[in-house]
C-alpha cells in the first residue's frame, strides 16, 4: 500500500529518545542520562492504541524492555539506521538535540513530526512547531529558571497535548515485595556528581532512624533489574535527582528528593517531599555538573528535616 496507512490500521509512531542530550537541559553528552529515558516514557500515555517504535541507547534498553506500549525497541546503531530509513511512519517524535540525530531523524519518511529538527544552514538543532519553548529553555539558564510547568507538561505541549497527571510506564515488571520501610539511594550518576548528598549525612540519617525503620541501602548496582526489583521492595525512598528518583516514581513509591544544583519545581513527585538547602544559597540552582564553592550546597540539607519528611510521609 502506497501513501499513508488506513484509518483502520495502527498509527504507526517513532520515538528517538537516546539520552545523549536531556530534553530541558541544554548540554549534550555521550554519557547517556537513563533517567531522562524513563521520564519520556510518560508520553506512550498518549499513544497506547499505536504501533510504536523506540530508537535508543543501548544501555538504557533494560528501562524499555517489556513495556507493552512499545512495539520495537531499537538500539541506536548503523543496521537500525539503515533500517529506518527505508520504512515509513505516521509520526516521528524526536527527544534528542543532536545535531546529527536531529539530521537522521528529518531524512526519515513521515507525516507529522514533533521535537527538534535539523538546521541545513547552520549545522545545529532547532525546534518544529510547539517546540520552541523547549529549545529556549535548553539555551537559556534565565528561561530554565523562570520555568514553572512540570518537566511532564512541557513535554506533552511538544506533541500539542495536555498533561494531565500520567506517570511515566516502566517496562520491567519487578517480582520482589515490600521488605525495608526505607532506602537509601545515595549514589548519583557520572553526569552529576555534585548532585550527591554527602557521605556522613546519610549515615546521620541512619542514626536518627534508630530502630524505628527497617532501611536499606542501596542495592542494584549491577543491574538495571536488579536495581528496579530493589526500589519495589521498599516503602520509601530516600533519594538525590538521580534514576532512582524516576523509577520510584513509576513504580508508584512514596519519596523524599534531595534537590540541590538542579529544578525541583521541573520534576513531579505524586506521593512525597522534596527538599532544597537552608538556607538557600544564591546559586541555587547553578544547573552546572561542577561546584565552584568551598562545599556543595547539597550540605546544608539537614539529615533531621529529611528524617521529618520521611515520619510525615510514612505516618510515624
Amino acid at each position: 500500500m502506497k501513501g499513508r496507512m488506513r484509518k483502520t490500521d495502527r498509527e504507526k509512531v517513532l520515538i528517538v529518545k537516546l539520552g545523549y542530550s536531556e530534553t530541558l537541559m541544554g548540554e549534550i553528552s555521550h554519557k547517556t542520562s537513563l533517567g531522562d529515558v524513563l521520564r519520556s516514557t510518560v508520553l506512550l500515555n498518549l499513544y497506547k492504541d499505536a504501533s510504536v517504535t523506540w530508537l535508543v541507547d543501548e544501555k538504557a534498553v533494560p528501562l524499555l524492555r517489556g513495556n507493552p506500549y512499545i512495539d520495537r525497541i531499537l538500539p541506536y546503531e548503523l543496521t537500525t539506521v539503515l533500517q529506518l530509513r527505508a520504512e515509513r511512519f505516521d509520526t516521528i517524535i524526536n527527544l534528542e538535540k543532536v545535531a546529527g540525530i536531529c539530521a537522521f531523524a528529518d531524512s526519515l519518511t513521515a507525516w507529522r513530526r514533533y521535537g527538534f529538527r535539523f538546521d541545513p544552514v547552520n549545522g545545529t538543532a532547532e525546534a518544529y512547531d510547539g517546540t520552541q519553548k523547549v529549545l529556549d529553555i535548553c539555551s537559556n539558564q534565565r528561561d530554565k529558571i523562570a520555568n514553572r510547568k512540570y518537566w511532564e507538561a512541557i513535554l506533552f505541549e511538544m506533541v500539542g497535548s495536555k498533561w494531565r497527571g500520567e506517570t511515566p510506564i516502566l517496562g520491567y515488571r519487578p517480582r520482589s515485595r515490600i521488605k525495608y520501610d526505607v532506602g537509601f539511594n545515595h549514589h548519583v550518576g557520572e553526569k552529576w556528581p555534585i548532585k550527591a548528598w554527602p557521605a556522613e549525612k546519610w549515615k546521620e540519617l541512619e542514626r536518627l532512624m534508630g530502630d524505628r525503620y527497617k532501611v536499606s541501602w542501596q542495592q542494584g548496582l549491577g543491574s538495571i533489574e536488579e536495581y528496579i526489583e530493589w526500589i519495589n521492595s521498599v516503602r520509601l525512598l530516600v533519594t538525590n535527582d538521580s534514576l532512582g528518583l524516576h523509577i520510584a516514581h513509576a513504580l508508584g513509591r512514596k519519596i523524599v528528593a534531595l534537590f540541590g544544583p538542579t529544578l525541583a519545581k521541573e520534576v513531579y513527585i505524586e506521593q512525597g517531599a522534596k527538599l532544597l538547602p537552608k538556607p538557600r544559597p544564591r546559586c541555587l540552582p547553578c544547573l552546572s555538573d561542577v561546584c565552584t564553592m568551598e562545599r556543595t550546597c547539597m550540605y546544608d540539607i539537614s539529615p533531621t528535616r529529611v528524617f521529618n519528611a520521611v515520619n510525615e510521609l510514612l505516618g510515624e
